[in-house]
């Protein structure tokens, strides 16, 4: 099981969390293992492990689909693996958006611009979706599961919005997961 981001940097789990409030977590707690700043000693003896803990716990909250990830698996939720399932039609959509892109970037790579906005319009959608997704959520299994629904396909917009960028290399790519 992955550690708990929200329980690293000493906030309470949930989606709508303040930028802010994330960055001031995360330097309180750096600063309490930090040497030159806690003292040497106050300061955690494995500083390094901790200092990279943080830092991938700020990672993840800071990015609303990463968070919405953790939050889901702290509620008790499935996981990608355990639950692929899409919307309906969201598939067929996603596959002929792709055909569309493919057709008019080969075309004029100038369209590219307009397709990155399309997709951060989508992120955008997606975001807002979660966010009202887990305010109304009774945390039951079904809502639980609605969301792992909801991620999954936020995840193919993610994942065409890197594809978008012109310096994308499938050769070079290294995803998280």
């Amino acid at each position: 099981m992955q550690p708990d981001p929200f329980q690293i940097l000493g906030l309470s789990p949930r989606f709508d969390l303040d930028e802010s409030a994330i960055r001031r977590a995360y330097l309180a707690r750096v600063s309490a293992i930090h040497p030159d700043l806690a003292g040497a000693e106050t300061a955690q003896p494995n500083g390094q492990d901790a200092s990279a803990e943080l830092n991938h716990a700020r990672e993840i909250l800071t990015n609303p689909e990463t968070r919405a990830t953790a939050l889901l698996a702290v509620l008790g939720g499935p996981t990608k693996e355990a639950d692929k399932s899409l919307p309906p039609g969201f598939l067929m959509d996603i596959m002929e958006t792709r055909e569309a892109i493919e057709a008019s970037l080969a075309g004029d790579q100038s369209e590219r611009a307009r397709w990155l906005a399309w997709g951060i319009a989508q992120r955008q959608a997606f975001t807002a979706q979660v966010r009202a997704q887990f305010a109304a959520a009774a945390h039951s299994p079904d809502s639980l599961r609605q969301i792992r629904t909801t991620l999954n396909a936020w995840r193919y917009i993610e994942r065409l919005i890197e594809q978008l960028d012109p310096a994308y290399d499938p050769g070079k790519a290294d995803f998280r997961a």
